[in-house]
């Protein structure tokens, strides 16, 4: 019999802070130990079994793309197909252990990582180029959310608590909810922490077996995170660890009749092929597949005539240029009223002109994007940019050995420039004219996403109006259109920005779990 330990009220995991000199020297010795490790190989794991394959994927750091990360056993359908029965088979029971004791993992979990927290940073840092700050973020939010998941499964166990329902005489009624199954996690580079862990966790708290398919240019940080739940005792074939090829085994698994639920973070083009290859019912397949998609943005912030345009200023460039750009959530559009649009323009470009590039390790304020194929990308997007608005300053591969790009500014770009509608994930700011605030929030509409948005202005009719209208799944008003915290800013967008799931609320389990009510006659 599990015994539930009473917790604390959910807090979030605060930021650290590295102005001070031991956080500092911290830091840098857990940089030196991780870099001491760098190049190591990292397995297949089905069924608790190590499984090494002869092809790898080989990570590479983005910031100084002579050093090697590490290596990564790369799975094949075979592989996938074994790891779906390992799944299938560990559901049998796992499915029947009490939520309770699901939730103590997670909070052995959250305990380790805490106490390693610097070391899962430094991987953060070497793998996809994070600077610390964003770093220290990434493993925090991780850290939230296996604490948070904890807490809401043991509160979603309570069900007379969670959802009383209406008792007529002579029958007692309840509503529980149960796991669905075996889930397919496939996880993005942009967040190889905190969004893998999240949806992995999410997933196994509620009862249910995963298959985590993490994204190709950042495996080593899931293996770690792997190697920690197996650490803290999850038994064998809870969760199964298999990189691979997106067709053979991402694409295998999704369209594999004995998946239940597919949890993907990623590209409208990718997350769109997910959803529809999903729908599709396979011979022997007995339930149609859940979707649980979060695919990207086209996010801006709004300015009107009222605001606080250095707060705004501030805000435009931090929400642009976290992480160069490389969050679902960047805000790559600014759409500034015309009585103040010039002097706007130039508080933001000059605030851009002062952010350095440079090497992650050395927490330079902008680093390298994540790889090749998305360095190309993003200087096409730069090349088509100085056809559609002026270029304000940036434009260029910056110095350095890595995926270097100066942070870019295009001005006077039309609300339906390419520039200014497609997802360039990448450190590439568009800013418009408006007529007038409503104009202006009709252009912020103007996409086919809906993810995170801003509104600047004093008036509070105007933000009144802005929250009613903004099309958005987040939306926050006189600040910055990034950094959701786990329990505070529930995320997740409109549209093509996917199913909006609200990861970090309090009713993301139940994307995981289904109904079931029960009626007993007294």
């Amino acid at each position: 019999m599990t015994t539930t330990i009473e917790r604390t009220p959910f807090k979030n995991e605060p930021f650290t802070n590295f102005a001070d000199e031991a956080n500092k020297k911290a830091m840098q010795d857990a940089l030196a130990k991780v870099k001491s490790e760098l190049g190591g190989t990292f397995p297949l794991v089905i069924n608790g079994k190590r499984v090494e394959t002869e092809e790898v994927l080989t990570s590479i750091n983005p910031g100084n793309t002579d050093e090697i990360v590490g290596y990564a056993s790369k799975g094949t359908s075979e592989h996938a197909e074994a790891a779906m029965q390992a799944a299938l088979a560990a559901f049998e029971s796992w499915k029947h252990t009490a939520p309770a004791e699901r939730a103590e993992y997670l909070f052995k979990a959250a305990d380790l990582m805490r106490q390693r927290k610097h070391e899962f940073s430094a991987a953060l840092v070497y793998e996809v180029g994070k600077n610390w700050a964003e770093a220290d973020a990434d493993t925090a939010e991780a850290i939230d959310f296996m604490e948070f998941y904890a807490r809401e499964m043991i509160r979603l166990s309570e069900t007379s608590k969670h959802q009383p329902l209406t008792q007529v005489e002579g029958e007692k009624t309840e509503l529980t909810y149960i796991p669905l199954g075996v889930g397919i996690v496939i996880s993005p580079f942009n967040f190889p922490l905190a969004i893998m862990a999240g949806t992995t966790v999410a997933s196994i708290v509620s009862g249910n077996t995963v298959i985590l398919k993490p994204a190709d240019s950042a495996p080593i940080v899931a293996a770690k995170f792997v190697q920690l739940m197996e650490e803290v005792g999850l038994p064998d074939g809870v969760l199964n660890f298999v990189p691979g090829d997106g067709i053979e085994v991402g694409e295998y698994l999704v369209e594999h009749p004995k998946t239940r639920f597919i949890s993907f973070t990623g590209s409208r083009a990718v997350g769109c092929r997910i959803y529809e290859r999903a729908s599709k019912v396979q011979p022997g397949q007995l339930w149609l597949k859940r979707v649980i998609a979060e695919m990207g943005g086209k996010d801006g912030v709004v300015v009107d005539e009222t605001a606080d345009l250095d707060a705004a200023a501030a805000a435009i460039v931090a929400s642009a240029y976290g992480f160069q750009g490389q969050k679902c959530s960047a805000g790559s559009r600014a759409i500034i009223v015309e009585s103040v649009y010039d002097e706007v323009v130039e508080k933001v470009v000059a605030l851009t002109k002062e952010l350095q590039v440079g090497l992650p390790e050395e927490n330079a304020s902008i680093g390298p994007v994540i790889d090749q194929k998305s360095f190309d990308k993003i200087m096409g997007y730069i090349e088509i940019g100085k056809s559609e608005g002026v270029l304000k300053t940036g434009g260029q591969k910056a110095e350095g050995n890595g995926y270097y790009i100066e942070p870019t500014i295009f001005a006077d770009v039309d609300p339906k420039a390419r520039i200014m509608q497609e997802e360039i994930f990448g450190p590439v700011l568009a800013m418009a004219k408006a007529a007038d605030w409503k104009e202006a929030i009709a252009i912020y509409n103007d996409t086919e996403y809906g993810l995170t948005g801003g509104f600047f202005s004093k008036e509070e009719d105007r933000l009144s109006y802005a929250l009613e209208n903004m099309h958005c799944g987040n939306l926050y008003l006189n600040k910055k259109c990034t950094g959701a915290l786990v329990g505070v800013h529930p995320f997740g967008g409109f549209n093509m920005s996917g199913t909006d799931s609200k990861a970090g609320g309090y009713d993301y389990l139940l994307l995981f779990t289904q109904g079931k009510m029960l009626a007993r006659k007294l």
